[in-house]
């Protein structure tokens, strides 16, 4: 009988989660006090840290621990791949990233995915373009593929953007540049009369 109560337990968090954060809570501490090492439990527990509670250390703790019971857990390495790029622990992201695509059963989609949104905070739009028409070409339903085109769309703006911006920054230092040889040149030939 104690085997399944913690699943009992489990689908109270699951059920209650998130709109009645107390029970959901209260069930999961129950479920870890029963199995410690429950993946799901832990999961869910560190999606809670995050989302409600703003806790960025004690999430990455719990996807830790979820991922020290066992690293074939394909659910865990997309939410926890987010949590490491919304904070900026970029290497750690990339490094999850190389590991989570050899997890068999792995939505490789969505991995390819999340190394598309790593490239693209890390300013590199032409990778996260290509990265991200890769996700689409994994994926495996119309809402991903709607969904990885919002994101291929709000990806090419910024790379538009950086062009521009690009370009008036090398249009400006040409013209600094067209400047200072015209005023040495000038004043060169002043000192000179």
């Amino acid at each position: 009988m104690e085997n399944n109560l913690h699943n009992v337990y489990l689908f109270r968090a699951i059920e209650a989660y998130p709109w009645e954060l107390e029970k959901a809570i209260e069930a999961l501490n129950y479920a870890l006090s029963y199995d410690p090492e429950n993946v799901k439990a832990l999961s869910l527990m560190a999606a809670i840290q995050i989302e409600q509670l703003g806790n960025y250390e004690l999430a990455k703790s719990y996807y830790q621990k979820a991922l020290s019971v066992s690293l074939e857990v394909p659910f865990i390495y997309p939410e926890y791949i987010r949590l490491l790029i919304n904070y900026g622990d970029y290497e750690e992201a990339q490094n999850l990233i190389e590991f989570a695509v050899t997890v068999k059963g792995i939505d490789k989609a969505g991995i390819m995915l999340n190394q598309g949104l790593l490239y693209e905070v890390q300013e590199q739009f032409d990778l996260a373009e290509n990265t991200i028409k890769e996700a689409k070409q994994l994926a495996m339903n119309n809402d991903f593929i709607s969904y990885a085109d919002e994101i291929l769309s709000r990806v090419s703006k910024k790379h538009k953007f950086q062009k521009n911006k690009e370009r008036k920054l090398e249009n400006l230092q040409k013209k600094v540049e067209e400047e200072t040889k015209t005023n040495w040149f000038q004043n060169r030939l002043n000192s000179l009369l």
